[in-house]
């Protein structure tokens, strides 16, 4: 028998027009559309070829290369080839064939997807009674041509009509069995329907039942399961339950990669999604990537004028608007906008989605004039396409009544407003994130009116929903994530604190946000790690050591390279390491989010009922003064401190205290003068003067007969000691008042929540550091770390307080020398005390060139330097073996990113008897970045640290005497404060340089069980 070679070519035609369509069947589930069409095209000229022009088969590959125009969005060329097989069929098989039915069906199918509704329903509806005459009314064929009509129904608002159509196609599966793939699809239909309306709790277990039959029918990994993830957790992501959305469109990403390629449109479209979510969290850098990514795939996938790819621009754009990048989104919207009109119609409601962002864009930039006509054509065509209750309805008439706000048109812009919240709580929920925005734009309204009476209330309401969804969130995030989802909510918390200053029925509005919102991230990040502690499984506990040594080879990498790496490696090396503990961050977040804790939000009488009967809270907040008759893009001015003032019987009171920049500069130069020991007392003093004047003067009237504040910094506040404030009659403020320190006032309703821990104290002080490769550097006795080699010499008197402390202290574990390890300190389990004296450092966030030329804030590896963006490990101890950067397994540098992660949990007090322990990155309304947050976030109850380079005699001249006030019952505060008074008065340290720097946050009640 002769070979066939295995190149040559099949010599039947039809066997070849067979052939080539399992090819386009191939490259089709591959999204090779492009590759696939011109195999279509000759497999069809075949058919034409070899059947005649009028066969039934011709009739269906032209229905194949249409659905592949289709696809692509070349809905102009797929049309005449549905029409031409429908043609066919009708004429070759009979009016009523069930292939007749496929066809009119395919061709609705098609005008659904330009917007032609009205000619999709009469052929939807044809197909449908094809299919029940030629079937019966149970055929399956029957069930899908129920849902397709629903569909369309459902694409036009008509949820009424929709509704039973995708019930009864999903009887007519449920007989073929309750677990048919079918079923999965028609259930998954109708929580869409559900969805839409805002029906959440009916759509989320017919999307979970969906699923559960997929996993079950194809398996894990099918792009059906990838499809059901995205569909539930665009749910999820509507209710504004971000948390567990985003691990279900990770899922279906990876499925889609995997199954179908890098580059396939679906992979294209969970990107999309992704980047949508990562938006609407205030996740820019983040988002920005993967829309690119999406756009890119859908531009060579598709092609240039492919509706999706309009999608994707529109959605770039709407991400540079947010971020005031107006000169990027233009062109972006006018291309989206130019292609939905060309492929889709002009009453498409993707057409009125994008005229109403371009609007948006031109209003954010003044043009008011540009932008009203387009809103009033998307508002006409929304209505006229999806009915005059659909939530995009509501999303127009906002934005119309927001631009006639914003030109003064109050009169017409509140009637707006009002319809449009109606709207959003029928369709949506009460605590949709949307009905909170509702709220607080009528709030502005009524602002801008001067109705406080009523903007009170409204912006309360949005508020309260604002919390809500906070709390919802926070709980699943990973700390930077944190940061970029409460930056979303900063502006309400400027307006809160702005309109209480303004008016005085709004003063508890402005201080109960700033006490839920101030601090909620470090609060977030703590609970979170102490929840997960709690409830550790075996799987935890894998996740959390994997974590802690990922933090680990992070911060040796960071200090300790590897001497034979080039730059380039070295930072790829960093970025991997810093990528895979976001991940396991990430893990540990959605974990501890299982065990989550349902609180009832912050109230001022909750706060106050945990003031000391002698003392005030006093809470100070930056915010932005907020304008409501002002135009979007000036409604926020520069920057203000406000004091607000709680006393234990309900009084309050809140006081600008002015500009933010002043004030700021005030602070520095305070400062200065306190770090400077060469500085004359005279100076600090008129400097300590002029700060008070500016932040205590305005509210010490209130404060006659008070004995303790309790202050909660803010800005660059957080970066001085309010004790040595000095009046205008020569006092200390040390010497009127007991001071303490929270992070917010939230934090008094942590108090007693932890039992106190019943373990050892433990004292580490002065550490062997090991031999200094360079000169010693001259540090003047000072518990500071050589910038410019990052080296430290030996601390006698940090030696000299370890062992005193351990004279007062019998019971506690004292490690110096050799003995003071990173290993001991991490291995301990919860110390009630724990003292450490040595070394410490916080590299500056804004390089400074040192008199060598090398660069604060970076590490060097021979002949390059890498930046440290990362404040936790800008911050840093040195323990055992630091010069050596050898000690053990580690290498002598604790920094804040692993003090986080030791188990502080009872722990009543830490003293960080070092350099420059409270300092760190200044963030705003989330206090200080570096060893305060790291100490706090391990489970610490409070804090002693010090605010600049501190001498090692003073130093251990201040703990010793701490230490005797504490164990003499004094309260954690007023043990500081009376040690501080007694140097006042010293002849060789009343200098504030030496008395001052050392301040108390957290618990300033006395210790238990110290004994």
């Amino acid at each position: 028998m002769a070979q066939t070679s295995p190149n040559a070519q099949i010599q039947d035609p039809l066997e070849h027009a067979e052939a080539l369509h399992q090819q386009v069947i191939e490259l089709y589930q591959a999204g090779r559309y492009q590759e696939a069409i011109p195999l279509a095209e000759k497999s069809l000229a075949i058919y034409r070829e070899q059947l005649g022009e009028r066969h039934p088969d011709v009739a269906t590959s032209l229905n194949n290369l249409a659905g592949l125009y289709r696809d692509q969005g070349h809905y102009g060329e797929a049309e005449p080839l549905y029409q031409e097989s429908l043609a066919i069929r009708r004429e070759q098989l009979r009016e009523n064939h069930p292939a007749v039915a496929q066809s009119l069906n395919n061709l609705a199918g098609l005008y659904r997807d330009q917007g032609h509704y009205g000619e999709a329903e009469p052929l939807y509806q044809e197909s449908l009674a094809i299919y029940r005459e030629q079937l019966g009314e149970r055929h399956p064929a029957v069930a899908i041509s129920l849902s397709n009509l629903a569909l369309l129904y459902r694409d036009q608002g008509r949820y009424g009509e929709a509704e039973p159509l995708f019930q009864e196609s999903l009887s007519i599966l449920r007989e073929q069995g309750e677990r048919y793939p079918d079923v999965a699809t028609s259930l998954n239909n109708l929580a869409g329907l559900y969805q839409d309306q805002g029906r959440y709790g009916e759509a989320e277990p017919l999307f979970q039942e969906s699923l559960s039959i997929l996993r079950e029918q194809p398996g894990n990994y099918h792009p059906n399961v990838a499809a059901s993830l995205n569909n539930l957790a665009a749910l999820y992501q509507d209710q504004g339950r971000y948390g567990e959305a985003e691990p279900l469109y990770q899922e279906s990403l990876a499925i889609r990669r995997e199954q179908l390629g890098e580059r396939h449109p679906d992979v294209a479209q969970s990107l999309n999604n992704l980047a949508e979510l990562y938006r609407v969290q205030g996740r820019y850098g983040e988002a920005e990537p993967l829309y690119q990514e999406s756009l890119s795939i859908r531009r060579k996938q598709l092609r240039e004028r492919h509706p999706d790819v309009a999608q994707s621009l529109n959605n770039l754009a709407e991400l540079y608007r947010v971020q005031g990048r107006y000169g990027e989104a233009e062109p972006l919207y006018q291309e989206s906008l130019s292609i939905v009109r060309e492929q889709l119609g002009e009453r498409h409601p993707d057409v009125a989605s994008s005229l109403n962002n371009l609007a948006l864009l031109y209003q954010d930039q003044g043009r008011y004039g540009e932008a009203e006509p387009l809103y009033q054509e998307s508002l006409a065509i929304r209505r006229e396409q999806l009915g005059e209750r659909h939530p995009d309805v509501a999303s127009s008439l906002n934005n119309l009544a927001a631009l006639y706000q914003t030109q003064g048109r109050y009169g017409e812009a509140e009637p707006l407003y009002q319809e449009s919240l109606s709207i959003w709580r029928e369709q949506l929920g009460t605590r949709h994130p949307d009905v909170a925005d509702s709220l607080n734009n009528l709030a502005s309204l009524y602002q801008a009116q001067r109705n406080i009476a009523q903007a009170v209330p409204a912006f309360q309401a949005g508020l309260e929903i604002q919390e809500w969804n906070l709390e919802l969130n926070l709980a699943t995030l990973t700390d930077a994530q944190r940061q970029d989802y409460a930056a979303t909510l900063a502006g309400s918390t400027d307006w809160a604190i702005s309109l209480s200053l303004q008016a005085a029925e709004a003063q508890p509005l402005g201080l109960t946000t700033l006490l839920r919102r101030k601090g909620r991230l470090l609060e977030a990040g703590s609970s979170s790690l102490q929840r997960l502690r709690q409830n550790l499984t075996p799987a935890d506990q894998t996740v959390l050591e994997d974590f802690i040594a990922v933090q680990q080879r992070l911060a040796t990498l960071t200090f300790n390279p590897p001497p034979n790496l080039s730059p380039e490696q070295y930072r790829q090396q960093l970025a991997q390491l810093e990528a895979q503990a976001t991940d396991l961050e990430k893990t540990l977040a959605q974990h501890s989010a299982v065990f989550r804790v349902e609180t009832q939000p912050v109230d001022i009488a909750k706060v106050q009922a945990q003031l000391p009967t002698n003392g005030v809270l006093v809470e100070y907040g930056r915010y932005r003064p907020f304008d409501a008759q002002a135009d979007s893009a000036n409604r926020f001015g520069d920057p203000r401190y406000a004091a607000y003032l709680l006393f234990p019987d309900g009084r309050m009171a809140v006081t600008d205290l002015g500009d933010a920049a002043e004030i700021d500069t005030a602070v520095l130069s305070l400062a200065e003068a306190l770090e400077d020991p060469n500085q004359s007392v005279e100076e600090v003093h008129r400097r300590a003067q002029t700060l008070d004047a500016r932040v205590i003067a305005p509210i010490r009237e209130p404060l006659e007969g008070v004995e303790h504040l309790l202050i909660s910094p803010d800005g660059a506040l957080n970066q001085i000691p309010f004790e040595v404030l000095r009046s205008d009659s020569g006092q200390y403020l040390i010497e009127a008042f007991e001071i303490s320190y929270l992070t917010s006032g939230r934090d008094l309703l942590k108090l007693d929540l932890i039992p106190p821990s019943l373990n050892p104290p433990m004292i580490l002080a002065a550490p062997n550091y090991g031999e200094i490769v360079a000169a010693a550097p001259d540090d003047n006795g000072q518990r500071s770390v050589d910038l410019a080699t990052l080296t430290v010499g030996p601390l006698e008197y940090a030696f000299r307080e370890g062992r005193a402390l351990s004279a007062l202290l019998p019971d506690a574990e004292f490690l110096t020398g050799r003995d003071a390890t990173e290993t001991a300190l991490k291995q301990s389990q919860a110390p009630r005390l724990l003292h450490i004296a040595t070394h410490g450092l916080f590299l500056k966030d804004a390089p400074r060139r040192q008199e060598n030329g090398d660069a604060e804030g970076t590490v060097f590896n021979g002949t390059y330097e890498v930046p440290i963006e990362n404040p936790l490990l800008r911050a840093m101890l040195a323990l055992e073996g630091f010069n050596a950067r050898k000690s053990g397994q580690e290498d002598g540098i604790l920094t804040a990113l692993e003090a986080a992660n030791l188990n502080l949990y009872g722990t009543q007090l830490v003293v960080l008897s070092a350099c420059e322990t409270a300092q760190g990155e200044v963030f705003s309304g989330e206090g200080v970045y570096g060893l305060r947050r790291a100490f706090t976030l391990a489970g610490a109850e409070s804090l002693v640290l010090s605010l600049w380079n501190v001498e090692d005699d003073s130093t251990q001249e201040l703990m010793v005497g701490y230490y005797d006030n504490l164990l003499s019952g004094m309260d954690r505060s007023e043990a500081l404060r009376q040690v501080q008074r007694e140097m006042i008065h010293s002849d060789d340290y009343s200098h504030p340089y030496h008395w001052a720097a050392f301040v108390l946050t957290g618990d300033w009640r006395s210790l238990k069980a110290l004994n």
